[in-house]
């Protein structure tokens, strides 16, 4: 595709956006191809993958601008982008509040409000309206965006420490340690807590920023070998989480199993990113930073092309995603048989293509007006350091 930016990592792209149709296909219940998707073989899934690219592309665009324009400008970039995702949130909230509640009345439906914790707008619709504006009302499948607008924030104020990423990386570990001890949170209007805590999360984004800033070092003997200790390690973790995961598929294996050890996996929580989820992300990138080169062709090919533009263009594919999966959602409680499957899943990924598409086709028009209204002069900062981050 030509509306793809050829110049960015494109691997990124391309597993972001294979992140973004596990969430399509996850949010979908009776979706034959949810099978397939990352949380079915390890213990991690598509939010991990999201949070550490997510900080990944922070690292490589905003440390850029940190470099060149100093921590002011590269902070108010930051928050600019929090608060454009805290703006895809609310519209997003709207959108999606009033399409599940009109299914729910059309269908009879009530249990659908229960679901996605949207019966207390009902009791209370002036103050969950007002809950929801500071983001302690967060429905079912809407915290994904206000966790990234919380991290973005922070990452706002911790920017400079990218110069220092050892005590960078020391005081995230620090505050996830605390929050795992403390079980700190911040608080959710239908009780408990954020659904993502993003004290916990934060040193998933932190680590992607750190990795993607920080000086590669030489390669050396002593590089090749801690790479294969990491080799060894990384591959271990990934084969006893897919051991873990199908046990909890099939009950007999579990049996056969220590107690102390099935309650040790039985409390593996994805609130506080339990220290086996972050683990097992962690040994994934590695995984595939070690297997697939920026420089590999496939990336550039077509069958890659559909992954690596919605990528590109996360955010409106997000919040595409979240409408579409539901409707999806709808069509499979009325007919579930491989016709409705093929259907659901080859209308869902031609619409969030043609968002992404289409996303990009703006970017381009706007990209060449600005550069007609330079005199043809080529922006001081290449589009290609903004991240898309949703």
């Amino acid at each position: 595709m030509a509306l793809i930016r050829t110049s960015r990592d494109l691997r990124v792209d391309f597993f972001r956006g294979v992140a973004l149709w596990w969430i399509f296909t996850d949010h979908i219940d009776g979706d034959v191809l949810g099978d397939l998707s990352l949380r079915n073989f390890t213990l991690c899934d598509a939010t991990e993958v999201f949070v550490l690219l997510a900080g990944y592309a922070a690292g490589i665009a905003y440390g850029r601008v940190l470099d060149r324009q100093g921590w002011l400008s590269s902070g108010a970039d930051v928050v600019r982008r929090a608060w454009t995702l805290y703006i895809a949130h609310i519209f997003l909230f709207v959108v999606f509040t009033a399409q599940v509640a009109y299914s729910a009345q059309t269908f009879d439906r009530a249990d659908y409000l229960d679901e996605i914790h949207l019966d207390v707008l009902g009791d209370d619709p002036y103050h969950a309206m007002l809950q929801a504006l500071i983001l302690h009302f967060q429905p079912a499948y809407l915290n994904i965006l206000p966790l990234y607008v919380v991290l973005l924030v922070m990452f706002a104020m911790v920017l400079p420490l990218l110069r220092r990423p050892v005590l960078l990386g020391g005081l995230s570990l620090l505050v996830y340690a605390a929050v795992r001890v403390t079980e700190f949170n911040l608080p959710s209007w239908t009780g408990g807590g954020w659904f993502f805590n993003p004290f916990a999360w934060q040193v998933l984004f932190m680590f992607g920023a750190i990795l993607s800033y920080a000086t590669i070092p030489a390669e050396g003997r002593v590089v090749r070998l801690v790479s294969r200790v990491f080799d060894v390690a990384a591959g271990m973790v990934l084969v006893l989480g897919a051991l873990v995961i199908q046990s909890w598929s099939h009950p007999e294996m579990t049996a056969h199993l220590p107690r102390h050890l099935v309650r040790l996996f039985a409390a593996v929580d994805k609130t506080g990113l339990h220290p086996y989820r972050l683990i097992s992300i962690l040994a994934l990138a590695w995984a595939v930073r070690r297997l697939v080169p920026d420089t590999a062709r496939w990336l550039r090919g077509r069958i890659a092309a559909p992954f690596v533009i919605t990528g590109q263009h996360s955010l409106p594919v997000f919040c595409s995603g979240i409408f579409l999966a539901f409707l999806g959602r709808l069509a499979m409680e009325q007919d579930d048989g491989w016709l409705m499957q093929v259907a659901v899943n080859g209308l869902g990924a031609l619409a969030l293509v043609a968002v992404g598409a289409l996303a990009a086709w703006y970017r381009a028009k706007g990209g060449e007006r600005s550069q007609n209204n330079d005199g043809g002069r080529p922006a001081s900062l290449p589009v290609t350091t903004r991240p898309d981050i949703a």
